[in-house]
């Protein structure tokens, strides 16, 4: 099939593997000699003494994801089923709450793969609207974007679709609904999406994988109306009165002290942005939307917008059983958007055992070529409202989507687009299906699908078309903001 193993942007060529990552985990050959001896010594079973370059036992059970159930034994195959349902969670003490779901989950199950694999969802709908799965971020054919009416049909309930697409590259991905986005995604349908390298560093640290969203609960645990607030709260965009990590309010795990951990975020929430706070420690970034950076940058306070994703190391520090706090700080991003709205707790980090000496940081050292704008064709958006009317309308270039042309490119072609908002609120813009560099502001070099653009700002990047021809959607990830008409589409067609 075309497309699917184009050389990849990160420099990592896709290859079959003669393996799978290991979803579950294995107890570890040190841990379980360790069990042996406890035993023989007289030491309880149930407790075996934790090995000193480990992590307490059951470290991440308070807020690991469950993993996708692979069906097929193929190992350079992930193959699994997935289901859009309702189900019913406890968030607040006056009653359970209703959220969209897959599989019945909040976020949907883990679905794992290594570079070169093939993935084959076999997807369900039984919701009572149609729906479809965009792959965010993942370079997939057009014919799997989950784009409605240009990629594939909707869903309609009771249907089933099956996507079917290799993985060219490694990174920390997502998918979620593009059909009603403000309700369905922000009523609880995403999940995460790992795509492993086996050429990566060995060593940055045990990971966490945690899908950040938040949701507006009334007192008797109902959802409140997903317009409430009209026009203003469009412009503003609908942030939630209950922030999750992982689906639970406030979860817990454990770190040993000095013992490094990845932690991989992925912003799932349909307008919050979120910026991460810990007392006494700051975080070290290693990648983000494609992957690697070029090089590792040390960060206090993350901040990631929605849509985006960020991969932190993080060296958790304390004496035995103190509890380190986690917290969203409110992040500026327009007029109000900061106002007397206190720091919230997100997670907490119980220290466990004894300090160990923390290992040497692997060297992470990617190779990114920069792509060369000689010669590149040129591409100027404006982020735009019409207060005028009611509902309220945004567009791009006074245009919104209904009334939109799709902007024409061949593949091959290389485009530097200038994005500039001319709204009291930032914007995170995503483009469907490519990876690029951003020129300004300037940052270090990485690859990315989904860039904030801040008030009275303007963000410069360049992106190169690889052989994957078809419509292909860009937008801003606010889905207020999407669903009101903020998004355009970009045709890319063959050559000649």
């Amino acid at each position: 099939m075309r497309g699917f193993r184009p050389a990849t942007p990160n420099g990592w060529a896709a290859r079959p593997l003669l393996v799978k990552p290991d979803v579950p985990r294995p107890l570890p050959r040190l841990l379980a000699q360790s069990f042996v001896l406890a035993v023989a010594i007289g030491c309880s079973p149930d407790q075996p003494p934790t090995p000193s370059n480990s992590q307490p036992i059951g470290w991440d059970d308070g807020i690991r994801v469950p993993a996708a159930e692979d069906i097929n034994p193929d190992p350079n195959v992930v193959e699994l089923n997935l289901e859009a349902r309702t189900a019913q969670f406890s968030l607040v003490p006056g009653g359970p709450t209703t959220l969209w779901t897959y599989n019945g989950m909040v976020p949907g199950p883990l679905i794992r793969a290594q570079v070169g694999n093939r993935v084959i969802v076999h997807f369900t709908n039984s919701l009572a609207e149609e729906t479809t799965i965009h792959w965010h971020g993942l370079r997939v054919p057009a014919a799997m974007d989950g784009m409605p009416g240009e990629s594939q049909p909707p869903v309609a309930p009771g249907g089933s679709f099956t996507y079917d697409f290799v993985v060219p590259d490694a990174s920390t991905f997502w998918y979620h609904p593009h059909v009603n986005s403000a309700i369905q995604e922000g009523n609880g349908m995403y999940g995460a999406f790992i795509v492993d390298d086996p050429a990566e560093p060995a060593g940055l640290g045990d990971e966490v994988v945690m899908v950040l969203s938040d949701l507006d609960v009334a007192e008797d645990g109902s959802l409140r109306p997903e317009d409430g607030g009209g026009d203003l709260a469009t412009l503003f965009g609908r942030e939630g009165n209950v922030l999750l990590v992982n689906g639970k309010v406030k979860p817990t795990f454990k770190a040993r002290p000095g013992l490094r951990q990845r932690w991989r975020f992925i912003n799932a929430a349909k307008s919050r942005y979120y910026q991460i706070a810990l007392d006494g420690h700051s975080f070290t970034r290693i990648g983000g939307d494609g992957g690697l950076m070029a090089a590792p940058v040390e960060v206090a306070q993350p901040e990631i917008a929605p849509g985006e994703r960020m991969d932190l190391l993080v060296v958790p520090q304390g004496e035995s059983g103190a509890e380190l706090v986690v917290k969203w700080i409110a992040f500026d991003r327009g007029f109000g958007s900061t106002f007397e709205r206190p720091p919230v707790d997100l997670f907490a980090v119980r220290l466990e055992g004894s300090k160990v000496e923390t290992p040497a940081l692997p060297v992470i050292a990617r190779p990114i070529t920069p792509l060369p704008i000689a010669g590149a064709g040129a591409v100027d958006l404006q982020l735009t409202a019409q207060y005028s009317d009611s509902p309220l309308q945004l567009g791009i270039n006074g245009v919104a989507f209904k009334d939109s042309e799709p902007l024409m490119v061949y593949v091959g072609d290389t485009q530097v687009w200038t994005v500039t908002n001319t709204i009291d609120f930032a914007h995170p813009f995503h483009l469907h299906g490519f990876f690029f560099q951003v020129l300004s502001p300037e940052g270090p070099l990485e690859w990315k699908d989904t860039v904030n653009v801040p008030v009275d700002g303007t963000v410069r990047f360049v992106v190169k078309y690889d052989d994957r021809p078809g419509m292909w959607m860009f937008h801003c990830h606010i889905l207020d903001h999407a669903e009101a008409g903020m998004m355009g589409m970009l045709h890319v067609m063959e050559p000649g």
